[in-house]
């Protein structure tokens, strides 16, 4: 192996969306890291973003001037890490952290060979915490629930499914994590030849985290944080909603609608 770790981002700014002074702190969170590792920067943004940072020898720089999608884009990093790193990071540009996050990630899954995938604690900017760990959602959690005029009924599904009764300050096993950051094993997303394309935005990290728990277990890891901006697309435009609720269709198309596998998987961790 050439590397501890290979890394990817996938950036995408333009006139409304995205932010370059938030990715330069994400990049250089990478950077202050005591790892040896590649960082792969997919560019979907429609013209070339040029910062000092990408002179660095450890960054390769794709500009597709195009969107292609998330996982896509994604899967173009993960090719090119086949066979030469250990550990994969799958990261969002709008994440920073502290330059010990990695190393602690890295020494727990040296640690842990059972582990198929790990999260840190997600922290808006603010310091609040995400609850980014969710259990496998059904069609309520995610296309009828914006429909539901029941806000008690919607904040006990949201309780279960984001799984607000565990400890966010203990380490647990869940079978979802945000693809904000997935620090997982690179052979594994070689195995699972990365993200399922069909997903243009939104779900296609909980299918992969799906289709993870065959090789491991899942963890959320507390004991380091990280910060995440957020931008919550979906509940701010009509386009990103329409394009969550397409994907959720096309995961439920997959995976069932009536899904038998999904409630045993769930169990486990309730």
């Amino acid at each position: 192996m050439k590397y501890d770790l290979t890394v990817s981002i996938v950036l995408f700014i333009d006139k409304n969306y995205g932010d370059l002074n938030v990715f330069r702190k994400c990049l250089q969170s990478l950077l202050s890291t005591n790892l040896n590792m590649k960082i792969f920067i997919i560019d979907n943004s429609p013209k070339k973003n040029n910062i000092p940072e990408f002179k660095n020898n450890n960054i390769e720089y794709v500009f597709l001037g195009k969107n292609i999608g998330f996982g896509r884009a994604h899967n173009i990093a993960i090719k090119k890490s086949k066979g030469i790193s250990k550990y994969h990071l799958i990261l969002n540009p709008d994440v920073y952290f502290d330059k010990d996050v990695l190393v602690e990630l890295k020494n727990f899954m040296d640690s842990n060979n059972e582990i198929a995938a790990v999260s840190p604690k997600i922290l808006y900017q603010d310091g609040r915490i995400q609850h980014l760990s969710k259990l496998l959602p059904n069609p309520v959690d995610l296309i009828f629930r914006r429909f539901i005029p029941f806000k008690e009924y919607l904040k006990k599904r949201n309780w279960i499914y984001e799984m607000r009764y565990k400890n966010y300050d203990q380490m647990f096993f869940c079978p979802v994590i945000s693809g904000s950051f997935i620090f997982t094993r690179t052979d594994i997303l070689i195995k699972l030849k990365g993200f399922d394309e069909r997903f243009f935005l939104y779900m296609e990290d909980v299918d992969l985290c799906r289709r993870m728990l065959k090789f491991g277990k899942i963890a959320y890891f507390p004991y380091v944080k990280v910060y995440h901006k957020f931008e919550r697309g979906s509940y701010k435009k009509l386009k990103y909603t329409l394009i969550h609720i397409i994907s959720a269709i096309k995961y439920f198309n997959k995976w069932g609608w009536i899904d038998k596998d999904r409630n045993k998987i769930n169990k486990k961790f309730i």
